[in-house]
């Protein structure tokens, strides 16, 4: 739970319903931020975040929850939907009833995913690409295993070499392409500064990302960070 003078947030984990309650103004946008994305990086699927009890006393404060649909958009199994009785927050699917709500969630269809936890050992490589083979080859994503075993090898080890924390991985099919992340316990952040020289060794992990991936990123969140990105069929079956 995260909690600010004025503003508190509450997850029910048998629900998947995270309730804000309180006053919201600018000095409660860091508790709710945390709050959702602590709740969306540590399990799969859709959030619903319970207004009910909430004042937005700041429009621009109200603005965290598309800021935060935003930044989860392109993680594995992951959306934020809104029960928001006064319609004051915009930018985030919405209903004016939790049983709306979650009504709403339950018509979607079920995201697939699969996930690990792993510790940070050099084993931990060939564990994530054996995952990768087994979700593209359940999803008919064949074409994505070789990107993909790259993106994650390369996700991994970062975390094996740089944050030395425990991980979980986790990959989810949305259309045609796949969405994979990796998150670690640590919040330093991986920095992208194009090819690495010649004469270098190391340093391009995240340049092979770029290199099979349509996007990635690197988000912060309470303890730590998600490293994502996306792979998507049709760049791999040009670059094939």
């Amino acid at each position: 739970m995260a909690t600010d003078v004025r503003c508190r947030v509450e997850t029910d984990e048998a629900s998947g319903v995270v309730r804000v309650t309180g006053v919201l103004d600018r000095c409660g946008v860091d508790t709710v931020r945390d709050g959702l994305l602590a709740r969306l990086c540590d399990r799969p699927g859709p959030v619903v975040a319970d207004l009910t009890g909430l004042r937005v006393a700041d429009p621009a404060a109200g603005d965290v929850f598309a800021e935060v649909r935003r930044e989860v958009r392109d993680w594995p199994a992951a959306e934020l939907l809104l029960c928001d009785p006064t319609g004051a927050v915009a930018g985030v699917p919405a209903w004016p009833t939790l049983d709306g709500a979650m009504a709403g969630l339950a018509a979607a269809p079920l995201a697939a995913v699969v996930e690990a936890d792993l510790p940070p050992v050099v084993e931990a490589a060939r564990q994530a690409r054996h995952l990768v083979a087994q979700g593209c080859g359940r999803w008919g994503l064949h074409e994505l295993v070789e990107p993909a075993c790259i993106a994650v090898t390369e996700m991994v080890n970062n975390v094996v070499a740089h944050a030395r924390t425990a991980m979980t991985v986790r990959l989810a099919p949305r259309d045609s392409t796949l969405h994979l992340a990796v998150r670690d316990h640590s919040p330093r952040q991986p920095a992208f500064t194009g090819p690495a020289p010649l004469d270098t060794a190391g340093g391009r992990g995240l340049l092979l990302i770029d290199a099979v991936a349509d996007s990635w990123g690197s988000s912060p969140v309470p303890d730590g960070k998600v490293v994502w990105c996306v792979l998507d069929t049709e760049d791999a079956a040009r670059q094939g």
